[in-house]
């Protein structure tokens, strides 16, 4: 039997012994966090991922994640910490549906989320984060814009960017897009002192009341470096604990103690120490032909986002 402090010593020599970088997405558990090299969001841990010396990586998240990590290195050995670990808003839409939705509007740029698989990122013209967004789709030379597949994220997007045309698919994350507006007044009335911070893949409901609105990592540093002294964080509950780890003389409260993911709760301590054993785990296979089409539509993010 091992304790988590004595299965966390065996990870961290495994991992240097067989030269393996571990990225953790911030909706893991904080045992996870504290023995990744590399914490963040999904692009961001990518691009670490690409610069990292390590010929293997272990990608403790979702599956698109891991494809991303695969696509900016596709030279090294990615393996998703938990085989079924997916994202339901990546399997909301398919490369064959936006091939259909170009179809019917022929003239608009297609614009996806970098949570849709990579097979749906080989047939779009720019991929983009709930960070870079508004940056990257301000600097397209289109006005004419479809949003896959979170409308919720893509109508907070088009709010900021009037002079453009945007349409929508009906897709986003069952788990933000649960929460409603009642759940943020019930929070605020239990915590009236709050501010209160969402990430825009709630429903406009939600967004209109936050103090602040932004990706995962927007969220996190605005709690750090605020001065108030109580949050309501209107995200993956995880959050809420990596931030009582970081800011103990803070507090902070979930909007919804339902806002929780399944599949990020899907990987264990033991998950990435088998990943290590080579006992667990998925290698990520893709083809040179899709790696190379899904690496454009994300090199478009890059030289569109600066």
């Amino acid at each position: 039997m091992l304790t988590t402090t004595q299965l966390q010593n065996e990870i961290i020599k495994l991992k240097k012994d067989k030269d393996v970088c571990i990225l953790a997405h911030a909706y893991q558990s904080h045992d996870i966090w504290e023995v990744a090299d590399y914490v963040g969001d999904s692009y961001g841990l990518s691009v670490q991922a690409a610069k990292a010396p390590q010929k293997t990586v272990v990608m403790c998240g979702v599956r698109f994640m891991a494809e991303t990590v695969k696509i900016l290195s596709p030279n090294k050995k990615v393996i998703l910490s938990h085989p079924q670990a997916s994202c339901p808003m990546a399997e909301q839409i398919t490369a064959e549906d936006v091939i259909e939705l170009k179809k019917s509007y022929p003239d608009y740029s297609v614009v996806a989320y970098i949570n849709t698989t990579s097979q749906l990122k080989t047939v779009c013209d720019v991929c983009v984060t709930s960070a870079s967004a508004v940056k990257v789709i301000k600097n397209m030379d289109s006005d004419k814009i479809l949003f896959i597949p979170d409308c919720n994220l893509g109508a907070w997007v088009a709010k900021q960017i009037p002079d453009k045309q945007f349409k929508f698919v009906s897709g986003g994350c069952p788990i933000h897009a649960a929460v409603g507006e009642k759940d943020v007044l019930l929070a605020k009335k239990l915590h009236p002192n709050a501010k209160l911070l969402v990430h825009p893949e709630c429903t406009a409901d939600v967004v209109k009341h936050a103090d602040y609105a932004g990706s995962t990592t927007g969220i996190m540093d605005y709690a750090k470096s605020g001065t108030d002294s109580e949050y309501i964080i209107g995200t993956e509950n995880s959050i809420i604990q990596h931030l009582q780890y970081a800011c103990p003389d803070k507090q902070f409260f979930p909007l919804s103690k339902h806002c929780v993911c399944d599949n990020m709760k899907l990987t264990t301590l033991v998950d990435v120490y088998n990943c290590l054993l080579s006992t667990g785990g998925e290698e990520i296979v893709m083809s040179d032909e899709v790696i190379g089409k899904a690496r454009r539509c994300i090199d478009n993010m890059l030289k569109l986002g600066n």
